[in-house]
């Protein structure tokens, strides 16, 4: 890895970010969040569509209270 040493030599040990004048990003989805699947899991589970599916059967099969103060 050659590479890696120039551009460690060439990295800053911190960077000061003004997150004042962030904007969000427009591309990004509002709720998006991405989860990696074990390979037995994304054999059965081959889109975000029936993951949710199923999660969403499981989330109805959970009593309102439960794990909930």
């Amino acid at each position: 890895m050659p590479n890696t040493r120039h551009l460690n030599e060439d990295m800053l040990s911190e960077y000061e970010f003004d997150y004042k004048k962030a904007k969000q990003n427009r591309f990004a989805e509002e709720y998006s969040i991405t989860v990696t699947l074990d390979p037995d899991v994304a054999e059965v589970f081959t889109s975000s569509e029936s993951v949710n599916k199923a999660l969403r059967a499981v989330i109805s099969a959970i009593p309102r209270n439960a794990g909930r103060p």
